[in-house]
């Protein structure tokens, strides 16, 4: 059975708000008050995305035997809300903590997988709703959005570098790695390629 902390909640929820907050300022190019009205678009849209994928790698690592828990970084809370102002997000406001006796590269690895392919999957779920909720300029605007920031969580997470998820994967199993972080890549920069 998975359990939640009353600080896992609290730090999930907060770091949840945050990072929406700066993906609406940066999505109404920094105007606060626009941004506090699109909030509730982020909070589906990005929020989500957000969440789940962090309760992909808890539930992996569980699964595993391993203990879990988020835990929110106040740093890189601070870091997402100051480069928003600079017109982007660097958005790394905590992470799921394992603890265990003996972690595998491979279990360790499938485990930062989870999160980069939740957000993968996502970003097709909200694609495929763009032809669904076409005819709504609302529905339409969440879902357009969904696909662009997960894409872009996915490719950011992917990154192979230190503490990110990328670094993890790659020390795995590189090809995975390769074939992930392209299909994330091409997600992202759709727009310039028209692939989807």
């Amino acid at each position: 059975m998975v359990k939640f902390s009353s600080s896992e909640v609290r730090d999930i929820l907060i770091s949840m708000l945050v990072i929406a907050g700066v993906f609406a300022y940066i999505l109404t190019n920094r105007d606060i008050n626009l941004a506090i009205s699109v909030l509730p678009i982020t909070l589906i849209a990005v929020g989500l995305g957000f969440v789940l994928h962090e309760l992909a790698h808890k539930f992996l690592a569980m699964h595993y035997g391993f203990w879990a828990e988020y835990k929110l970084w106040v740093e890189g809370l601070i870091l997402a809300i100051v480069t928003s102002y600079f017109g982007f997000v660097f958005a790394a406001p905590g992470a799921v903590y394992i603890h265990g006796d003996y972690i595998s590269d491979e279990q360790n690895g499938k485990i930062s997988l989870a999160g980069p392919l939740t957000n993968i999957v996502l970003a097709l779920i909200f694609l495929g709703l763009t032809s669904v909720f076409s005819s709504n300029d609302y529905l339409l605007t969440i879902a357009s959005i969904g696909f662009t920031i997960n894409s872009f969580l996915a490719l950011f997470n992917l990154i192979p570098f230190s503490v990110l998820d990328g670094a993890k994967i790659f020390r795995w199993n590189p090809i995975i790695w390769v074939i992930t972080a392209t299909v994330a890549f091409l997600m992202t920069f759709n727009q310039y390629m028209n692939i989807f």
